[in-house]
């Protein structure tokens, strides 16, 4: 249930923000109920919504700080932190490590079973950035190849 919430709260100050229109929601929100989903990636799908705008629309409502990966450097030792299957079934991707601390790009920064995960599999505390699905699936076929 807790998903519906934010899924209407997203939807909502996309509205506010004036990058879609009630309408579409609606039509989101019903797509959404025939086949799930995350309201942002049907919103994007639907063609309503860019990923950038979802993704900087969710920094706004969470907090998170948004990262555009594009012109961004991994280092290869921060990659190997988090395994590849990890990376590509959560749609995340590690970026920097300082001290106990491990930084992570990721499209659905809600996902606290992803964060939990990472930090069990790692032993190190995690911190969030906002970054679209594309840019994400660009960097791990980027660094984990």
């Amino acid at each position: 249930m807790a998903r519906r919430v934010n899924a209407k709260q997203l939807g909502q100050l996309l509205i506010e923000r004036g990058v879609i229109t009630m309408g579409q929601l609606d039509e989101a929100l019903k797509a959404q109920k025939e086949r799930g989903g995350l309201i942002g990636q049907i919103l994007v799908d639907l063609g309503h919504a860019s990923e950038e705008a979802i993704a900087q629309a969710l920094t706004a409502q969470y907090g998170f700080p948004y990262l555009p990966l594009e012109n961004y450097d991994i280092d290869p030792e921060v990659v190997k932190i988090v395994p590849k299957n990890v990376a590509s079934q959560f749609c995340l991707v590690p970026v920097d490590k300082i001290g106990s601390n491990l930084t992570i790009a990721m499209s659905n920064p809600l996902n606290t079973l992803a964060i939990e995960d990472i930090e069990l599999v790692s032993g190190l505390c995690v911190q969030i950035f906002v970054s679209t699905g594309t840019d994400i699936k660009k960097a791990i076929k980027k660094y984990y190849n």
